[in-house]
């Protein structure tokens, strides 16, 4: 996030973009993080349960990453022309209900989207908040493909006073 944790409204939903997977690209992913046949060979493909070359799924969620960077950064680009202070990026503490839950094939593009479903307060880090999000990938043909909860630290724009 670029912005303050008080900013994040929930319930926003952010359209990240877009990433295209051609046949190359999946077997160079495959190649170097998910050497199994039906990623790398469209005969052993064929015979698998997906019928045909099927991307990695995490080259799937790399497609989301690449999407997400690309927004983080419009987004600071902004931000910065219309001279707002942006916040201080944060680490994400992990992630939970990954799915993948239709193939991504040759010529399939698929469209990202995040939507901010909580916002938790830290008490052991007064000046982060965790903003948890909801995350989908939908193919051309509009079906959800991949979703999973991710959360990321966002920093507070003052921690809170303590009683």
């Amino acid at each position: 996030m670029t912005r303050f944790f008080e900013d994040v409204p929930i319930g926003e939903e952010i359209a990240l973009g877009s990433h295209a997977f051609d046949a190359e690209a999946i077997k160079d992913f495959a190649r170097q993080f998910d050497p199994q046949p039906f990623h790398l060979d469209e005969e052993a493909a064929a015979h698998s349960l997906f019928g045909g070359l099927a991307a990695s799924g995490w080259h799937t969620a790399a497609g989301w990453m690449t999407c997400f960077v690309a927004w983080r950064k419009r987004e600071a680009e902004e931000m910065a022309a219309r001279g707002e202070r942006l916040a201080r990026p944060g680490p994400s503490p992990g992630f939970r209900d990954m799915k993948w839950l239709k193939p991504v094939h040759p010529g399939d593009t698929i469209s990202y989207r995040a939507r901010v479903i909580d916002k938790v307060e830290l008490r052991s880090r007064p000046e982060w908040g965790l903003v948890v999000s909801l995350n989908e990938g939908f193919n051309q043909k509009g079906e959800l493909v991949f979703s999973f909860v991710g959360q990321v630290m966002t920093e507070r724009r003052a921690a809170p006073v303590r009683p």
